[in-house]
């Protein structure tokens, strides 16, 4: 295989409207057991390194980032999975910073081609592993043939049954749990959270970042009935500040006089979590200088997560594409940006909560232009605007044929002093990226995963 070769594989493999994280709820733990069997059948990688593994609704890619960035200034060669990408698949892969490599991508993706061929040979039963299966397990192949020292893991979609859960983590972290994914992951907080604590091991500690009483009960409860010590944010471990200057308090110890290099006082409590984690894997024999924290936390880059991405006017784009996070976006916009006018650039997914998304930030547009990004789960820029008639008739809204065309129009028209807001989803995120020259993607390999 080559690159191109590798992804078209895996684009044949895809579910979930072809969003590469499968349901694993369709056949219940038959995505773990095709995980396991390959992982198996390529020499159980996953068992060569340790790995700290992180659940959440929100905040678990930023809280990845910063882990990953402190631990790779105390000297460490990290090993970073997360999902979705922005620009390219192999940004889910991360190697001691940077993306996989084409070659080996490649390379490991025809490797596993031949055990997933073993697999539907050998237990017809189980069926193929499906993209994300797959790509969990190359990544955890390539972070074995590359020689990392700790991996940095994301949850793809709930915890439980998640193809990422055939680890065995030395360490489990749980961001803050909210209302995502209920057609999968259940209507209440409790079931949400069942979910999300399903990645707790008997035996390995969990640090959880602070939750809402129903959710904390679930953790509390799974880590006692699992023999995992938790550290809970709130009660264990604490964070107090802005990200210009904050502090932690930990177990471990106290650290001052933080900086972090992301945006939004929300981004503070995944700092939090990143460093609770750190304080237990010191506990493992990986010791992090109070050095490489700050430095670490300071140089932290989590593209499309409150990022400016241009100035005068400002542009920012953000990834909020649930309730919970567009409520953190449009407190975190007030906090840090001041504006005349703000036009906001909106494309959602169709499956998510539209109508709480747009109520959460209607407030702070002047004018809305619903879009539609690349992703075959966009919702219809119709759909947005409907939403939008109903809850401010008189507030000036269109819909524009791409995130481009979107982004010429409201620069156009635009003071020094106004604001362009693009979010709602990450793929809408990167297609703004892109516009604005931060950043290119591959047409060819863009058309191979979303048709």
């Amino acid at each position: 295989m080559d690159y191109l070769e590798a992804l078209r594989y895996l684009s044949e493999r895809s579910g979930y409207d072809r969003g590469f994280v499968a349901n694993p709820f369709e056949q219940e733990g038959v995505g773990l057991e095709r995980t396991a069997w390959i992982l198996r059948a390529v020499g159980h990688p996953e068992r060569r390194y340790p790995a700290v593994h992180i659940a959440g609704t929100k905040g678990k890619g930023s809280t990845a980032a910063c882990l990953a960035s402190v631990l790779a200034a105390s000297g460490y060669r990290v090993g970073l999975y997360t999902s979705p990408h922005l620009h390219t698949f192999r940004e889910r892969v991360q190697i001691a910073g940077q993306p996989i490599a084409p070659s080996l991508f490649a390379a490991l993706m025809a490797e596993l081609a031949v055990a997933n061929a073993e697999l539907a040979a050998e237990r017809s039963e189980l069926g193929g592993a499906t993209a994300f299966e797959l790509a969990t397990a190359l990544a955890f192949l390539a972070f074995a043939r590359q020689g990392i020292d700790v991996a940095v893991v994301e949850v793809g979609l709930g915890g439980r049954l998640d193809a990422t859960n055939v680890l065995e983590p030395a360490v489990a972290a749980i961001t803050s749990i909210s209302y995502d994914h209920m057609q999968i992951l259940g209507s209440t907080l409790a079931e949400i959270a069942r979910e999300k604590a399903g990645i707790i091991k008997p035996g390995r500690p969990v640090v959880s970042a602070p939750q809402r009483p129903e959710a904390e009960a679930v953790i509390v409860r799974t880590a006692a009935e699992r023999g995992a010590s938790l550290w809970l944010g709130g009660r264990d471990w604490a964070v107090e500040g802005g990200a210009a200057w904050f502090s932690f308090r930990g177990p471990g110890g106290d650290v001052r006089g933080l900086r972090l290099g992301l945006r939004g006082a929300h981004q503070v409590e995944n700092a939090g979590v990143a460093l609770a984690v750190t304080q237990l894997l010191a506990q493992r024999g990986f010791p992090v200088p109070e050095e490489a924290i700050r430095r670490g936390l300071a140089e932290v880059r989590w593209p499309g997560r409150l990022e400016v991405a241009r100035e005068s006017p400002l542009v920012v784009v953000d990834g909020a594409h649930n309730v919970d996070s567009a409520e953190r976006l449009a407190r975190a916009m007030s906090e840090e940006f001041r504006w005349r006018r703000l036009t906001l650039i909106l494309g959602i997914a169709r499956d998510k909560d539209i109508p709480g998304i747009v109520r959460a930030l209607l407030p702070l547009a002047d004018e809305v232009v619903a879009v539609a990004s690349h992703s075959p789960r966009a919702a219809r820029p119709e759909q947005i605007l409907a939403v939008v008639a109903e809850l401010r008739e008189s507030l000036p809204a269109r819909e524009a044929g791409s995130v481009a065309a979107a982004l010429d129009e409201a620069l156009a028209g635009a003071q020094p002093d106004d604001l362009v807001l693009v979010t709602g989803s990450l793929y809408v995120v990167a297609e703004a990226r892109e516009a604005l020259g931060l950043a290119q993607a591959d047409p060819l390999e863009r058309a191979l995963l979303f048709g």
